[in-house]
Formats: C-alpha cells, sequence, structure tokens
C-alpha cells in the first residue's frame, strides 16, 4: 500500500523512520549546507525554496546555520506542512519561512530564487511529468541559481535493491519494514537512470549539471541556471 503521507501517524513518525530508511540522510544536509554556504559566500541574504518541505528539518537546519536567509516551504501535503510549521515556531524562524501548501504550479511567476532544493522528492514524480517538474524549479530560479537533488535512482542489476534493503536493516529498520520498502518501489516510486536524471535537468536548460553524492542508487545532483 502506498504511503499516505496527509496521514497524522505517518507524519508524526516520519522524522525517526526516514533516518532509518535513507541511507546517509544526514550527510545529505550536510553537503547540501556546505555547498550553498560556498555558493553564496559573499551574499548576505539568499532566498531558498524547498520543494517537498516534508516536516520541516532541511530548513530548521540551514536557518539555525544561516541567520539572515529566507526560505519558501512547499509541499502538497498539509498535514506535512502543519508539523514544520510547529518544528520552525518552536525554534524561532517562522519570520523568515512563507509556507504554500500544493506543489511546483503553486508557487506562481512573481517570486524567484537564489536556490531550490529537491530532496527526496523528484523520485515520487511520475516519468511523464518528470521534466515539466524540473521545468517549473527552472523557471522559478534566477540567474546563476542553483538546484540540488537528492533521489533514488532506477538499478541496474537486480541485486542492487537487495542491497540498499540490507543497508536499511543495517540502519535500524526491521525485516518487515525493509520488505514494505521493497513493495513501495513498485508503488510509489518513478525511477530514471542517473544519466537519464542528468539529462532531464539538461534539457529544461540547466548549464552545468553534476553529481555530488551517491550512496548506493541514491544520487545527489547540484545544476545551475
Amino acid at each position: 500500500m502506498a504511503k499516505d503521507f496527509n496521514s497524522p501517524q505517518v507524519v508524526e513518525g516520519y522524522d525517526e523512520h526516514i533516518r532509518k530508511l535513507i541511507p546517509g540522510y544526514e550527510l545529505t544536509h550536510q553537503q547540501v549546507d556546505a555547498i550553498l554556504t560556498h555558493h553564496y559566500a559573499e551574499q548576505e541574504h539568499v532566498d531558498i525554496l524547498v520543494v517537498g518541505c516534508g516536516t520541516g528539518y532541511e530548513i530548521q537546519y540551514l536557518a539555525q546555520k544561516h541567520p539572515t536567509w529566507n526560505f519558501t516551504a512547499l509541499d502538497p501535503s498539509h498535514v506535512m506542512l502543519c508539523k514544520a510549521k510547529q518544528h520552525l515556531e518552536k525554534q524561532g524562524v517562522l519570520s523568515r519561512i512563507r509556507f504554500i501548501h500544493g506543489d511546483t504550479k503553486s508557487i506562481g511567476t512573481t517570486h524567484t530564487f537564489d536556490a531550490v532544493l529537491s530532496i527526496l522528492v523528484a523520485h515520487f514524480i511520475p516519468l511523464e511529468s518528470k521534466q515539466n517538474f524540473f521545468k517549473d524549479i527552472f523557471t522559478q530560479l534566477k540567474p546563476n541559481g542553483m538546484l540540488l537533488t537528492y533521489d533514488l535512482m532506477k538499478e541496474t542489476e537486480a541485486h542492487e535493491i537487495f542491497v540498499l534493503k540490507q543497508l536499511c536493516e543495517n540502519n535500524g529498520l526491521t525485516t518487515v519494514q525493509s520488505e514494505k520498502m521493497v513493495e513501495r518501489l513498485q508503488q510509489d516510486f518513478f525511477l530514471v537512470s542517473p544519466r537519464m536524471g542528468q539529462q532531464l535537468l539538461s534539457n529544461v536548460g540547466f548549464k552545468k549539471v553534476k553529481t555530488y553524492s551517491q550512496i548506493l542508487n541514491y544520487y545527489g545532483f547540484c545544476a545551475v541556471k
């Protein structure tokens, strides 16, 4: 059964579960921060769009380290947005955050961003919609703006999924949970190869696309407009 991100029960356990489910979850956010910090070292005010903000961890992490940066939190799940607001209110940074309930077409065209983060989002986008998803993001970026992604890519050999399953169990998933994860790959995920992932970004206009991270079949791409 596909996971319901509008379920309060699912959202409540998300932060703990995601760290067992995604290899290198914390490291990915550390890498994203390091890349953004370097890229915008000479820019005091940075405006960042977080696509699929979930419970707000990315924004919590970055807002704490960069007190002059502003964020727009976008998510199709109202329950996720409410949880993100709760976390960010406790952190005292709500004044620097705009919340939008919807998808990439809900943002409008009157606001552009220095950077966009799409972490663990694009692998949920149907194949026929992926290029338009990235085109929407490209349109929202300022010239020389940066997109950072991190997603599961299609396996090239059958055993790769079982290696991923084993790693997740090593991280704390139960055998039942890891088996459900493998089932969900067929239900919830629309995977492309790493090469196709890079090509999609190039197709919409990004002039520089490179891999910044890989853990098994999870790839992080950095793309500059």
